[in-house]
């Protein structure tokens, strides 16, 4: 266990980061659809979207998980390698 008081500016700065990502991750990931529409439904897209497949504004929400949790496991080997 590393002593607080050893614990450098840079990894506070990235534990900080680390949080504000687990946050935005676990948001993106409960705005996506499960069995039921999910956001398309949530904003009025009814049955008309979800015949279509999956909407624009889904497909923009898949990306941005996706890069959330490259950050999320980026800022987690960070503070691995950073805190051994």
């Amino acid at each position: 266990m590393v002593p607080v008081a050893s614990i450098s500016a840079l990894t506070a700065a990235i534990v900080v980061v680390h949080i504000v990502v687990c946050f935005a991750l676990v948001l993106l990931i409960l705005l996506h659809s499960g069995r039921g529409g999910g956001l398309s439904d949530m904003f009025g897209g009814g049955m008309g979207a979800s015949a279509a497949g999956s909407t624009v504004m889904e497909r923009n929400l898949d990306r941005v998980t996706v890069m959330v949790a490259i950050m999320f496991m980026f800022t987690s080997i960070t503070l691995v390698i950073r805190l051994q």
